[in-house]
């Protein structure tokens, strides 16, 4: 073959295939992609961002001002696959030209720990100019939501904010054992729509104003099963809540407890290398340690972790130890994965040990008293005894909340750390 012709062809079929990429057909697969996911017989909005080239394909959910990035995005043959490793999460689809449809859930449906968790579809098209939404009543600001929960709780809070979108708003409702995540949405000539799809997966509500001044909240995507309980809740100002003698959110110091103050907590378990870790080994002695209790599968446990590293490199040199008891699926015990890519996407550095599986967490923490969310952080002083129990965690989508607690255990931990160990021991 002449050498022009060979380098023309072999240019030729390096452009086709980076077209397949990049254009494969009158849509180019990068940029930003909307639609929806059909979940329960509801479509809960969805947007896709991919950018990047052949060899470098990147790809993040986008929720608001939020980015859920992939772990990793591939598209050949006209087949994108997109994985979220710190979810264990998947969405893969087809590209026909001109739309992408497939479907996104757990990597590996139908395994002993996941029985029962079909993916769900989706379908997208490339992103259209935005419009602005019809305004709605006003209901920015702090309410309570009265609620009978299987964890003791009577209120949630809710919170709604407004965003640079003055008919978009945002809002959280922030439960005992912590928070929904950002939801945001629009009036819809009846009701607030507020979504979100983020790497763990989607969430629906409505909030409905009443001529009474209340909302009636309602979970879009409850289970058939808790449809009674989740449907319909109402949801007041607190001063309104107090005026009715409602019970206010439970403080997340007063959810659980420890059985016997006196007593040094204590676990033993293994590290991901198979290396016992145990309260007496000499590291935690004489130390102010957190023991915090989660899972990779809990998406309030990923925003807390963030939080712990950062006390943890700041305090560490003072003497404050930081164990994650990790409790994790099944499958997840025989192969971590899903826990190594959690541990790589946060960059911890302190201890994570495998405790076993979730239902097993009163059996391997029995010194737990009403020990029941995720996550949940026992805080020890020096003389290994639980000073402070916090259950759940308020994360970035609660802006204030997320700073109260942040500010309230940064606190906690500078005080105990100023106490010598003889001084702790003496007070108890």
């Amino acid at each position: 073959m002449n050498p022009f012709f060979g380098k023309l062809l072999a240019g030729s079929l390096l452009l086709s295939a980076s077209s397949l990429v990049f254009a494969a057909g009158s849509v180019p697969i990068t940029g930003t992609w909307e639609g929806a996911a059909t979940v329960r017989g509801q479509q809960v909005p969805l947007r896709l961002h991919i950018s990047g080239s052949l060899s470098n394909l990147k790809a993040a959910l986008i929720n608001g001002t939020e980015q859920a990035p992939a772990s990793a995005a591939t598209f050949k043959d006209g087949k994108l696959l997109v994985t979220f490793n710190y979810f264990a999460r998947s969405l893969e689809a087809t590209f026909d030209g001109s739309q992408l449809s497939g479907t996104f859930g757990l990597i590996s449906p139908g395994t002993p720990a996941h029985p029962n968790a079909p993916r769900v579809p989706v379908s997208l098209h490339p992103a259209a100019a935005s419009t602005t939404p019809a305004s709605g009543p006003d209901i920015h600001g702090d309410w309570e939501i009265a609620v009978s929960s299987s964890k003791g709780e009577s209120a949630w809070q809710l919170r709604i904010n407004p965003t640079k979108q003055p008919t978009v708003v945002h809002a959280v409702i922030q439960r005992i054992d912590g928070d929904t995540g950002s939801l945001y949405g629009s009036w819809d000539g009846h009701q607030y729509l507020i979504s979100h799809f983020n790497a763990a997966g989607p969430a629906l509500y409505s909030l409905v104003p009443q001529q009474d001044g209340t909302l009636l909240v309602s979970n879009l995507l409850a289970p058939e099963s808790q449809k009674a309980q989740a449907r319909d809740l109402v949801a007041r100002r607190p001063s309104d809540a107090r005026k009715q003698n409602l019970s206010a959110p439970t403080d997340s110091t007063q959810q659980t407890r420890v059985k016997d103050p006196s007593v040094p907590f204590a676990f033993s378990f293994p590290d991901l290398s198979g290396h016992q870790v145990s309260n007496t080994d000499p590291e935690f002695t004489g130390k102010v340690v957190i023991v915090a209790i989660g899972g990779s599968w809990c998406p309030n446990c990923h925003d807390e972790a963030p939080f712990l590293e950062s006390l943890y490199k700041k305090f560490h040199t003072r003497g404050l130890e930081i164990v994650n008891l990790s409790f994790e699926e099944e499958d997840q015990l025989q192969n971590p994965t899903r826990l190594r890519a959690f541990i790589q996407r946060y960059g911890l550095t302190y201890p994570v040990l495998i405790a076993g599986t979730p239902d097993q967490l009163n059996e391997k923490v029995p010194q737990g008293d009403h020990l029941n969310c995720w996550p949940t952080s026992f805080i020890l002083g020096r003389d290994g005894r639980v000073k402070e129990v916090h259950a759940g965690f308020a994360g970035p989508a609660n802006p204030a909340g997320h700073q109260a607690l942040e500010n309230e255990v940064t606190e906690t931990i500078e005080k105990l750390l100023a106490l010598p160990p003889a001084t702790q021991k003496a007070s108890n």
